[in-house]
């Protein structure tokens, strides 16, 4: 592939990390500023980007005390010539978080940055400065694009791990020198406690990382804000997030379990039965503890589009804020469905708009896989498919439409992209096979978890004509991360070619699929 060498990202970071006490800074503040001394803010919880485009990019870091966020970037990691960006006060009412837009970056570019948290009474008093680098999107063509997804995050009991080696699958993703991280959902799972120990089959014993928030089921906005600070005490992780810029959707697990909106919940575990309360505090802590490009928008929504220059354009949607409410499927109109009505013609529109060669729609949650909610004893369906291989029905329906819709406009170059049910497979979608026949072939391609348990395959519904092409997930429920079965996908686009090659990958690294496609097909 033509894919651009870029040279040192992971022998800056090594290099970088390290040594960032021994940064010397501008004097743009006065005089250059001490570092990591007693009273001077703190970032301990390391640095992440999000949506980075050919021009701009988000810069998140939190603090451990009240602090100005300043930003500063540079073309080497030497910092000897640096732009410096003024960001927000970061106070209590942010958990003490903060995110910076960086605008009129040059394209296709390594961009390297520090974090400086300034004491708000006395800017010249700065704590130690956090690095980190990333890469632009090239305005090229032919440099290509190379990206890893999954999701699925510290579910069902398994946190992290030191004698395992904490979220160690982090490292292979890094190793692949990524332009992004998809993640498909599942951030952390704030329904889910995590125990200081946990019993394994073959009689060992997994040992998690504990705190105080990961103990109960999150209600309150400071355990839900909790949730998303346990993961940041892995290693693996922060040392990721300081060389791989991210794209984040959200599922259901940063609230609760297969939660829909006007939901009162039956589980005993919660105080706070109202569902909607808990997911405004989720979506809260949500919006603190990413770089999100939409959610500081009046509508705060998640769903967006994240333009990745001419090769790629990711359609990030959000399949939990708008659905109705999870029922078996068996209706015969639903204008609502999944996505509601206005995130449907979104999609549509900008699909329609879009140029660049690949589409790449970010589904939280399969298509043709049946996913049931069976947590109030009744047969209900979480996701798409509803079981019965006719005509579309329920959320099916707007599905059908949004398929039909990309065939007759002649949309080229969709793949969808999912996690959630914690193994991996690739399934082929063909008119063929199937009872509603009004759309072009395509493919949807499943991985995750990152740190979770796994479980068996879902079955297919035929409605679609899905066609499993590869798969491996376990036999038995829960498997740990111990047992296996921790996957995730690389995306790599050829920018002479165009080709889309899709690689399904266990969490070493190790190649299990490979699937080549061509451009400029409808469908795919």
């Amino acid at each position: 592939m033509s894919h651009r060498p870029f040279p040192g990202r992971r022998s800056v970071l090594r290099g970088s990390l390290a040594a960032s006490a021994a940064l010397t800074l501008p004097t743009a503040l006065g005089s250059a500023p001490a570092f990591a001394r007693s009273g001077r803010p703190r970032a301990g919880w390391g640095v992440q980007t999000g949506d980075v485009t050919c021009d701009s990019g988000l810069v998140w870091v939190r603090s451990d005390r009240p602090a100005r966020m300043i930003v500063e970037t540079s073309a080497t990691e030497s910092f000897r010539d640096t732009r410096r960006w003024h960001g927000p006060l970061l106070d209590a009412d942010t958990d003490f978080t903060g995110t910076t837009r960086l605008r009129g970056l040059p394209s296709g570019e390594q961009i390297h940055y520090r974090v400086l948290l300034a004491d708000p009474d006395d800017p010249r008093r700065t704590g130690e400065p956090v690095t980190g680098t990333f890469r632009t999107a090239s305005a090229r063509r032919r440099d290509g694009v190379r990206f890893v997804w999954s999701g699925d995050l510290a579910g069902q009991g398994w946190g992290i791990n030191p004698d395992f080696g904490g979220y160690r699958i982090y490292r292979a993703m890094a190793a692949l020198d990524p332009d992004f991280f998809l993640c498909s959902g599942d951030n952390v799972y704030a329904d889910g406690p995590i125990s200081a120990s946990v019993t394994l089959p073959d009689g060992s014993t997994w040992r998690n990382i504990t705190t105080e928030e990961k103990s109960k089921v999150a209600e309150t906005l400071a355990e839900f804000r909790g949730n998303f600070r346990y993961n940041l005490l892995d290693d693996n992780l922060k040392r990721f997030n300081a060389q791989v810029p991210s794209i984040i959707q959200w599922d259901d697990h940063e609230v609760t379990n297969n939660w829909y909106p006007g939901e009162i919940l039956a589980d005993s575990r919660y105080t706070e039965k109202n569902v909607d309360v808990l997911a405004a505090r989720a979506r809260r802590a949500f919006s603190e503890y990413f770089p999100i490009s939409t959610l500081r928008r009046p509508d705060g929504r998640v769903y967006r589009v994240v333009n990745h220059g001419p090769l790629l354009d990711v359609f990030v949607l959000d399949m939990r804020t708008y659905r109705n409410a999870n029922s078996p499927g068996g209706q015969s109109t639903d204008a609502q469905g999944i996505l509601g009505a206005g995130q449907l013609a979104w999609l549509k529109r900008e699909l329609a708009r879009s140029r660049a060669v690949w589409k790449v729609i970010a589904s939280d949650m399969p298509l043709g896989l049946v996913v049931p909610d069976t947590g109030d004893g009744k047969p209900n369906i979480e996701a798409v498919a509803q079981g019965d291989p006719g005509a579309p029905l329920g959320r099916e329906l707007q599905i059908a439409e949004l398929l039909r819709f990309i065939k007759h406009r002649r949309i080229t170059g969709t793949v969808w992209l999912t996690a959630d049910v914690h193994y991996t497979s690739a399934q082929h979608y063909q008119p063929s096979r199937a009872s509603f026949t009004d759309f072009e072939p395509f493919w949807e391609f499943v991985s995750g978890p990152l740190n979770a348990g796994a479980f068996p395959a879902n079955t297919l519904d035929g409605t679609f004509g899905p066609e499993r092409v590869f798969i491996k997930a376990p036999t038995t429920a829960n498997v740990s991360p111990a047992g296996g079965y921790q996957f995730f996908g690389e995306v790599d686009i050829d920018g002479d070619s165009g080709e889309l090659t899709v690689r399904l990958r266990e969490s070493d690294g190790t190649v299990l699929f490979t699937q080549v496609l061509r451009p400029g097909r409808v469908g795919q």
